[in-house]
């Protein structure tokens, strides 16, 4: 049922983010990716050319939100989250990654995102006949193909942080076969995706359909203006935040502080600004769609007014139950945080987000992050989009929370975090204390490398919980600091990644399981 909701909530995408290609199901999937996207005789038009791009951006979000996979791979594994009664949930907190729960297995077959890949190729190697269509210029051209090389990056980027080596598919001649194709390595995958990057990042525009001093981009890209837009296709700033996160995947923290420096620098030509935390946590907020797009640097929104309401795909779905704030049809919530986790991480009197001001009588508490703090089962409430952003009465909620990547503050720690790291420790600490400040916090009086490595994944931790950053910070972080001797091991043994679905396994011989879950 759930399925059929979201294969249908979809389609509805078609006047924005999803004009082809995402009515495919799941199906389709089970063959090859090559029956996505049509071949040459879809490509003569204007319009043909504004579906394919469209259709590979939605290809990549179904990936991401299907079973709400983002959260099960970034967030929860050796996370915050506890799971209430589902024993699938808390396989994956506990890195039980070969559990026979449908929940685990899904997450483990990694063909949708070769979904997206395929229709990535496909457009690349076949846009050029749109330009027949006299309405369909150069301009149009040059963007749509710098949006496809850089949405492919991103998709072997996020595919590398979950399963380390994958095949690298480069044109729709090997989707055709694709079950025949081994794992390439992932240096190599990695080397790949910053390379597209940084060679199409100049062909992206700040802003889409907005002024253009270089006279280079559409002025109004398929007839939208800027408000349309917003930042949900990839801008410039996109490609560089992204950059920003290979390299640190890499280690290469001088490529980190060049990437992020360029992103913080230029942010304002891209209207993009630190959030403030009413913000951050209000339903028509950051994580609304369509009302502070702009401040979403790489997200994929779901916005109500164009018919992208679904039940799954968000993490409301998994931390909302019934409370005083949400009529709910759930008495509990599926995954939680402990009260015990969250004093421990918000243990600071004068947090915005969370705190406890235990000098008056009785304790004064900050509860933007939480509902229902007194209770035995806390209620994670700091992303609730429900229903376009209103409190409805229904028991049935639905929900169109944006799936946020990136966005200014998770940049700037990022920027903070390899000052740290390369021992400019005044950069790292200014950078650490305007986020903290931006959240009602005193300055931090740290700046050894090592206190303010801990002080800067601290802030992160606040800061993005519910983002799906965790496990990646926790891997990045215990790479710098080894002090978990267990993500130690699975870093060298590939403990990290997650298994290859089994089905993969089976229809390509050339596919070997990951060391670690043989």
């Amino acid at each position: 049922m759930l399925a059929r909701l979201i294969r249908y909530t979809f389609r509805l995408f078609a006047a924005f983010m999803l004009l082809s290609g995402f009515s495919a199901c799941n199906k389709k999937l089970d063959l090859i990716p090559t029956s996505i996207v049509s071949q040459a005789n879809q490509w003569k038009s204007l319009e043909d050319a504004r579906s394919g791009v469209m259709g590979m951006y939605g290809l990549l979000r179904t990936a991401l939100a299907e079973g709400n996979n983002y959260w099960l791979w970034g967030e929860l594994r050796k996370g915050n989250f506890r799971s209430v009664t589902r024993p699938d949930l808390k396989a994956v907190i506990e890195s039980n990654l070969k559990a026979s729960y449908p929940l685990v297995q899904n997450a483990t077959d990694w063909r949708r995102f070769y979904a997206a890949i395929n229709s990535c190729n496909v457009l690349i190697e076949n846009l050029e006949s749109c330009l027949k269509d006299q309405r369909y210029t150069e301009a149009y051209y040059d963007l749509d193909i710098a949006q496809a090389r850089a949405l492919r990056a991103f998709t072997y980027f996020l595919m590398v942080r979950i399963w380390g080596d994958v095949p690298l598919i480069t044109t729709s001649g090997e989707g055709k076969n694709f079950e025949q194709i081994a794992r390439t390595s992932e240096a190599h995958v990695l080397s790949f995706a910053k390379a597209e990057l940084e060679a199409v990042a100049k062909d992206l525009p700040f802003i889409y359909s907005g002024e253009d001093l270089e006279f280079k981009f559409p002025t109004n890209y398929y007839d939208r203006g800027s408000g349309f837009w917003l930042n949900a296709p990839f801008t410039r700033l996109a490609a560089y935040a992204i950059l920003a996160h290979i390299s640190a995947w890499q280690g290469s923290y001088l490529d980190v502080a060049t990437y992020t420096d360029f992103v913080i620098s230029n942010a304002d030509k891209a209207n993009v600004y630190l959030t403030t935390t009413d913000n951050l946590v209000s339903p028509q907020g950051l994580f609304a769609g369509g009302f502070d797009n702009y401040r979403q640097l790489v997200a994929f929104p779901f916005i109500k007014d164009r018919g992208e309401t679904t039940i799954d795909g968000h993490i409301e779905n998994l931390t909302l139950a019934n409370t005083t704030a949400f009529a709910m049809s759930k008495q509990l919530p599926d995954i939680y945080v402990p009260k015990e986790r969250i004093t421990s991480i918000f243990f600071e009197a004068d947090d915005d987000r969370f705190s406890i001001n235990q000098d008056v009588s009785p304790p004064q508490y900050r509860t933007a992050y939480f509902e229902n703090f007194n209770a035995e089962i806390p209620v994670f409430k700091k992303i609730r989009v429900i229903d376009g952003g209103q409190f409805n009465n229904g028991k049935f909620a639905v929900f169109n929370s944006s799936i946020i990547f990136t966005r200014l503050e998770e940049i700037k720690l990022l920027k903070a975090e390899a000052m740290a790291v390369l021992g400019n420790n005044q950069q790292a600490f200014l950078g650490l204390n305007e986020i903290r400040l931006q959240r009602g916090l005193p300055i931090a009086l740290v700046n050894d490398k090592e206190n303010l490595l801990y002080a800067i994944f601290t802030e992160r931790t606040r800061e993005l919980m519910g983002e799906g950053w965790f496990w990646y910070d926790l891997i990045r972080f215990n790479k710098l600091l080894h002090f978990d001797n267990q993500l130690t091991t699975w870093t060298g043994n590939g403990g990290i990644y997650w298994p290859v679905s089994n089905d993969v396994l089976k229809r390509n011989p050339k596919i070997t399981q990951t060391e670690f879950w043989k």
